[in-house]
Order: C-alpha cells, then structure tokens, then sequence
C-alpha cells in the first residue's frame, strides 16, 4: 500500500468563472488540467449533437476505443460509436445492447470484439464491433452450484488466453471465471470489508503494467476508502494496491499508467508504483459528487460529477464518461 501525494486538477473554469455549459452565448473555452507529463485539455462540445445537445442518453457504463480509432461509449439505451472528432459513426441501439454498465475490446485476428457486462440484464456479452453481431452470451453459471439471489455484473475482462472474467459486483461480489467458449471454470472472491474480501467488486481490469499480469479490481465500497487490489489470474489474492481513492469505479491502462474514475468526480492517474500522478476535474462542490441528476445545463466545463469510464487513445488522449441523466462523454487531449 502506498502513501501518495495528489496534484490536484488546475480548473481554470472555476478561476475565470466561465459559463457552466453549451447553451452560453458565449463559447466555452478549452479548461487545463492535471500537471507535468498528465496535463491535458477538454475538448468542449465534442461528442454534441449539431443543436449542442448529448445525443446518447443517460449514461451508466464504459468507454473503448478500436485499433481505427473509433470511440466506444455504452449508455443507457445501447451502445454508441464516435470518430476521433466526435461524430456518432454507427449505433448498437435496442434490448440486446442496452445497459451495459464495463466494456472490453478485443482484437481476436478476423475481428475486434466487445465484452459488456449488463447489469440490469443478468449476464455479459461478446459482439461484434463492426455488425453488432452478438457471438457469446454469460448468464449465471448454475454449474458454480451458487445459491444467489441475484446476478448482477459490473465489470468484465478477457485473458491473453481468452479466459473471461466477470465480477458480479452488485450482488454476490464473486468474480466469474470462463473459458473463451463460454464453459464455467471457476469463482473467487468474498462480499465483505475484510483485506481479501469485496465490498462491491465494481471495476476489474487486466493490469498488463506487470509480468505476468494480473487483475485490478475496484473494490468501490470498502471502508472507509475506496481501494484497488490486485488477484492473480487463478484467483489468488497478491495485495491492496492502493487505498483512500473515494468512490473507484473502473480502471484502464496505457503503458505503465492507469486511469482510475472516481464517482465523486474526479479521475485519478497512478503510475506503475501506484503513486497518484495526477487528479482531473475534481468537483469542489459536494452537492454535484456521486449524482446522477446533474442536467447538461449544469454541466461546468472540466469539472466532473460522477466519474465512471475512461479509455486512453494511442496518443494518450483520454475519453471519459460521467454516470449523467444527460448523457455525458468528454475528450481530454493530452498536452505534449
């Protein structure tokens, strides 16, 4: 576990009092924040529809990006695909996409597909990134001789070998193990406050910052910090990697650096020590935290509300999505 030191976002937006959303008369101008090699710029309006309104709905889930560049981001309502510069490409849009809360991409060769754990719907998913076309379905492995009343997956992640993993975070806190065809292999993990146990296991990424990699799981609820830990790949608790993070949501890796959202609006930057590099958008207001009903008039340029997803590019650029009623995707351009 490591004492880290946070630099704080520098909100240029609370200092020049600029206007709190698209609907200005005014432009929204570009905010700065982080510092030193995690310094970056929003991109405002990016993602918008032509009349400056989001166009994807009320947002609960996860961002990936495609070896073209292709933005991934999954609402509500289904599963929306953006170009570079913010122009929705293609829709995934209907009960078979809806609600998923963690998104994986995969390139398998012939094609690059998706993971989506659904919450709402009881079961991951695997489909095609360019057709939609959905190729595996994960409901409860009753073969686990489980007796739960619920089954709610958050989060999802595929081995080097194609080995599936998928947390049920909201209910039981087990973490599922399957083989690429689906077949039932194992579980592991515990609801509970204990140093190997999960009190919402809500996040899971595969941390390939390290040999042999290895999970990293968002351990949402522990008290009285959130916390990150990391499990072997067989199961086996390794350590807590870090502790006191808030509300973490989910993870995603670049090279030696991880993005960690926070739900209390804020994404935290670690580096490969885990040591906190940088911290984005934090929100000073504790009204605005871990809220779901923050209208897109209310938005504020760089400041976050709900941090849920984030997705690096090959440049380094993050995109990041906010649990919103709104629907709200950002662009972080990564300053060189």
């Amino acid at each position: 576990m490591k004492n880290c030191s946070t630099c704080l976002a520098v909100v240029v937006a609370l200092v020049l009092g600029l206007a709190p959303s698209s609907f200005s008369a005014d432009p929204v101008k570009p905010v700065r924040m982080g510092c030193g090699t995690m310094t970056f710029d929003t991109v405002p309006g990016w993602g918008l529809g032509p009349d400056g309104k989001s166009v994807i709905g009320p947002t609960h889930g996860g961002v990936v990006i495609d070896k073209t560049g292709n933005i991934y981001t999954s609402a509500n309502m289904g599963v929306f695909v953006f170009s570079p510069d913010g122009k929705v490409v293609r829709r995934f849009l209907g009960d078979q996409y809806s609600n998923i809360h963690d998104m994986k991409i995969r390139d398998e060769g012939t094609a690059e597909f998706i993971y989506g754990a659904r919450n709402a719907n009881a079961e991951g998913i695997k489909f095609h990134s360019e057709t939609g076309d959905i190729v595996l379905k994960l409901p409860f492995p009753k073969e686990s001789k489980l007796d739960l009343k619920a089954f709610s997956p958050t989060a999802i992640d595929v081995a080097p070998n194609g080995d599936i993993f998928l947390s049920d975070g909201y209910a039981s806190n087990h973490i599922f193990k399957f083989d690429k065809t689906g077949k039932y292999l194992m579980h592991f993990g515990v609801k509970g406050n204990g140093m190997k146990e999960f009190n919402t296991a809500h996040g899971m990424v595969l941390d390939t910052r390290y040999d042999p990699a290895r999970l990293l799981v968002c351990d949402r609820n522990h008290e009285p910090k959130g916390r990150l830990l990391h499990y072997s790949l067989n199961g086996e608790y390794i350590d807590e990697v870090i502790t006191g993070l808030g509300m973490p949501t989910s993870a995603a890796i670049q090279g030696d650096y991880v993005s960690v959202p926070d739900l209390h609006g804020r994404l935290v930057i670690l580096d490969k020590s885990n040591t906190i590099m940088a911290v984005l958008g934090h929100n000073p207001d504790p009204a605005k935290r871990v809220n779901f009903n923050v209208p897109q008039d209310q938005w504020i340029e760089g400041i976050f509300s709900g941090t849920h997803g984030s997705y690096w590019d090959k440049d380094g650029n993050l995109y990041v999505q906010d649990w919103n009623v709104s629907g709200r995707l950002m662009k972080l351009v990564r300053v060189k």
